[in-house]
């Protein structure tokens, strides 16, 4: 094995890796500050245009799970290759498309692009990296995760406001050309590849797990008059789950090892990291939409009032790495979640009389506490696994992760929806009155989430000192 050092090659790897993934991340919430300039161009409804950020995401989560494979079988140069220019064809066809159909299909492809990067650069630092430097870097690596959803807004309002929506995706490509050259130069192999089995029906079902839940979670806007798409939905998705788990366990070359789960510390930490992100995508589709159709902002001042709280995230996420290497996991981890429920409970607390000034300030003590928690959940749980589950362990974060987002977003969005479906009241009421329930189903996610990470901690300090 080669001796891990942190020099100039390394970090300029995970750097390109990372500004492709960051890309992918950025356009997500980039979009949602579209959505109503979408609606009108269209003709489509809320319910409608949050399938360019779900699917988006769906597509993702079905190919983030294979990445264990992909990386024993092909190598990583490769991956990156073939993800860096599947994400510039996906850029070129949504600045392009005529309809919402073709521009829905330009996000698929960028999904599949994102689902092969997101877990290269965490391979990369997991596999390569000194081990006394991996709670910085994944820190540093996780600001992609954690803090381009929030940068995505301020990013699509400065286009919608000066430009078209369209160059959003045109001013990615730039991005996505130096991330190729320089991945090119830097990117090594450190491992070596082998003949891989690959389960076509695992990734079925998989995919078949993804799309049945999320689907029904998406029909939650009509649930009163027609309950059956969201049983079906949920349904099929736990029984494909199931499957999935059942087979796994049953073949000799499993897409993902399911062994992962025996660990409890990896468990318990993998739950609180998902509730997590299904709070980050929730509020990244709640805040933009609120400012502009609420209070009247525009979508340049939508994304405005989110980049502060950014830019903290991003200062904060490798300090509270270092924070872990140096003192362990559970200063940071705590202190950030709490932060975060803190926040998010006082925004749907006080709703009625939520102003820019009062977003960006909450907004602010929110991505503090994700700045601290974020990255270094991750981290405590993938250290408790074996350098042999790691990547596993891996591919199951960030499948966890893109899932988690696909959920918070469909979630929300229809408790927004389906408020806004009621028949008294204004409009801007309605979308309140739905904005401060989707907080509230937040908030509610981020208290249990607080309990979760304590057991957690708990049994990873019992772990590492017996």
């Amino acid at each position: 094995m080669q001796q891990r050092t942190l020099n100039s090659r390394l970090i300029m790897a995970i750097f390109a890796t990372g500004l492709m993934s960051f890309a992918g991340v950025v356009v997500e919430t980039a979009m949602n500050i579209t959505f109503p300039v979408l609606m009108r161009q269209f003709h489509i409804n809320t319910g409608t245009v949050q399938w360019l950020t779900t699917g988006y995401l769906l597509i993702v989560a079905t190919f983030v799970p294979i990445s264990s494979f992909l990386k024993r079988r092909f190598k990583t140069r490769n991956l990156f290759l073939t993800a860096n220019l599947l994400f510039m064809s996906g850029l070129i066809v949504d600045s392009l498309a005529p309809s919402f159909s073709l521009l829905l299909l330009g996000r698929l492809i960028q999904g599949v692009a994102t689902g092969i990067a997101l877990p290269l650069m965490f391979n990369i630092i997991l596999e390569q990296a000194p081990l006394d430097k991996i709670g910085l870097l994944m820190g540093i690596g996780t600001l992609v995760t954690a803090v381009a959803p929030a940068l995505g807004p301020t990013y699509g309002g400065l286009i919608v406001s000066n430009l078209q929506w369209r160059d959003i995706f045109m001013f990615l490509i730039p991005l996505l050309l130096i991330s190729l050259v320089m991945g090119l130069f830097t990117i090594r192999q450190v491992s070596e590849t082998s003949t891989a089995h690959f389960d076509i029906l695992s990734w079925v079902l998989i995919a078949a797990t993804f799309v049945s839940l999320i689907l029904g979670l998406s029909n939650m806007s009509h649930v009163t008059t027609n309950p059956w798409p969201v049983i079906i939905g949920l349904l099929i998705g736990l029984i494909a789950l199931i499957a999935f788990a059942w087979r796994s366990n049953k073949i000799d070359h499993p897409l993902i090892n399911l062994h992962v789960f025996n660990q409890p510390v990896f468990s318990w930490h993998l739950l609180a990291f998902f509730l997590l992100q299904i709070t980050a995508l929730g509020l990244s589709f709640l805040l933009p939409n609120f400012l502009q159709l609420v209070n009247g902002k525009s979508a340049l001042v939508a994304g405005l009032v989110v980049l502060p709280g950014a830019a903290l995230g991003a200062l904060f996420a490798p300090l509270g790495g270092t924070i872990l290497d140096h003192f362990g996991p559970a200063r940071p981890i705590l202190v950030g979640a709490t932060c975060q429920f803190v926040a998010v409970f006082a925004m749907a607390l006080l709703t009625d009389h939520l102003s820019a000034g009062m977003i960006l300030s909450w907004y602010l003590l929110y991505m503090f506490g994700t700045g601290l928690a974020f990255g270094n959940i991750m981290t405590t749980g993938l250290k408790s696994l074996s350098d042999q589950q790691q990547s596993d362990g891996n591919a199951v974060y960030n499948t966890v992760q893109q899932f988690a987002g696909a959920v918070g977003t469909a979630t929300v969005s229809a408790v927004v929806a389906l408020t806004q479906s009621g028949a008294t009241h204004t409009f801007t009421f309605r979308t309140q009155l739905g904005t401060q329930r989707g907080f509230a189903v937040l908030a509610g996610l981020l208290l249990i989430n607080l309990f979760v990470l304590a057991y957690g901690l708990r049994l990873n300090y019992k772990q590492n000192n017996d």
